[in-house]
């Protein structure tokens, strides 16, 4: 009989390594995404305490059901698919034309964008990843801070940015909006995730003019327009000479319940040209092509839906849902003292907590209300002491969290 032979700890520590080098650029990103180490903490605290009714206001994740008006039109379209007349294989990369047209008219009446300058995608967040290839490696970028994570991570994974700087918590060659001259990108979201805070008229136009003056083109996200309440712009084309140097991207997700559904856009004006005079929506569309096949057919059929009167009336509802219910978040952390920022331009409340971590917040929250929330922190070293309380949930839900706020802070 031979003798069996067991591997040694060296052996069994010895895993099979290819030739192929890491990504020196991933490599610098110092921890997990943000919203997958949330859900990993909260999966942790669901195990620690299993009979606990945990409710999320962390994540941006709508709740509320999408209008009918707008699932029986892409059920119909599904349904289409299985007809040799209804069947549609690859359509364009750019979007549907009659979609195309159904957002200029919509979102950007009288401010002289049209069709072919929209481009109909799977969602903002993709967007700003292939805007990130057709910048290159060789820009720096600036980011309001605290901002959405993925402007950040995006620019390291591109190269764009030096080592993780842990002493202030910045990585070097990446500007935390300090909007210096040699800005050659800048990242802009009004009304802002995470602050709920929204940029006036007189703000945007200080805005496009230094980016005019420094030869910059703003990435402005505009997700959540369609919650503003006050006066303010809400696309950046409102603003003269902004199709010069600006791109705007945005979503159906947070207007139509749509973030698993997956339907966005961005424009990307004919007025907007490189250095050599090149128009930067050529290169886009080149990558679009490249990158790309298209929005579903299926979604598309959604969001045309969406942009008709009755579409558009159903979407105002479940807006106007999420808003009474950043009211009522407001209102209850103002009742225990706290100094709230956002909850009447976006669905988020930004609550300070001065002098304190925002990790630590947000752990005694979770803790001690089964709450999750989100650590300022995690959107930049800006948000640091806050922490944000998304107002998407359902009513009774954001009800019940308010009472256990309300236990943990009334001194």
């Amino acid at each position: 009989m031979l003798p069996i032979l067991l591997p040694t700890p060296q052996e069994e520590n010895t895993a099979y390594k290819t030739q192929v080098s890491r990504n020196a650029n991933i490599a610098k990103l110092e921890a997990g995404y943000l919203f997958p180490e949330i859900a990993r903490r909260r999966a942790e605290h669901s195990q620690k305490y299993p009979d606990a009714q945990v409710i999320s206001l962390g994540t941006g994740n709508t709740t509320e059901p999408i209008p009918e008006v707008i699932t029986s039109a892409m059920a119909k379209k599904a349904h289409a698919l299985s007809t040799l007349e209804g069947y549609s294989g690859y359509g364009a990369e750019q979007g549907e034309k009659l979609l195309r047209a159904s957002i200029a008219s919509t979102f950007y009446d009288n401010l002289g964008i049209v069709e072919d300058e929209i481009f109909v995608s799977d969602g903002a967040k993709c967007d700003i990843s292939r805007l990130q290839v057709v910048f290159g490696s060789n820009v720096t970028m600036a980011v309001q801070d605290p901002s959405y994570p993925a402007y950040v991570d995006l620019s390291v994974i591109m190269g764009q940015t030096g080592q993780y700087q842990k002493d202030v918590e910045k990585f070097r060659n990446i500007e935390y909006m300090r909007c210096t001259p040699e800005n050659d990108i800048i990242f802009f979201c009004s009304p802002n995730n995470p602050t709920g805070s929204a940029a006036t008229r007189e703000q945007l136009t200080q805005l496009v003019q230094f980016a005019k003056e420094n030869g910059s083109i703003i990435v402005y996200d505009s997700a959540y327009a369609m919650y503003m309440s006050d006066d303010n712009p809400r696309s950046i084309f409102e603003i003269p000479g902004a199709k010069e140097i600006a791109i705007e991207t945005s979503s159906f997700s947070k207007y139509a319940g749509f973030t698993g559904v997956r339907l966005g856009w961005t424009v990307v004006p004919k007025q907007l040209l490189f250095s050599d005079g090149f128009p930067v929506a050529k290169d886009f569309n080149r990558i679009v092509c490249t990158c790309f096949n298209g929005a579903s057919n299926i979604s598309q059929a959604g969001g045309l839906a969406c942009l008709a009167p009755t579409g558009l009336k159903a979407m105002r509802e479940v807006i106007g849902y999420y808003k009474k219910n950043a009211e009522i978040i407001v209102e209850t952390f103002e009742s225990l003292g706290f100094k709230v920022y956002g909850g009447k331009n976006a669905p988020f409340v930004w609550v300070h907590f001065p002098g304190r971590s925002s990790w630590d917040v947000f752990s005694e929250i979770l803790e001690k209300t089964h709450v999750v929330t989100m650590p300022g922190s995690g959107f930049g070293p800006g948000g640091e002491g806050f922490v944000r309380v998304s107002a998407f949930g359902h009513r009774k839900n954001v009800l019940e969290a308010c009472e256990r706020f309300k236990q943990l802070y009334n001194i």
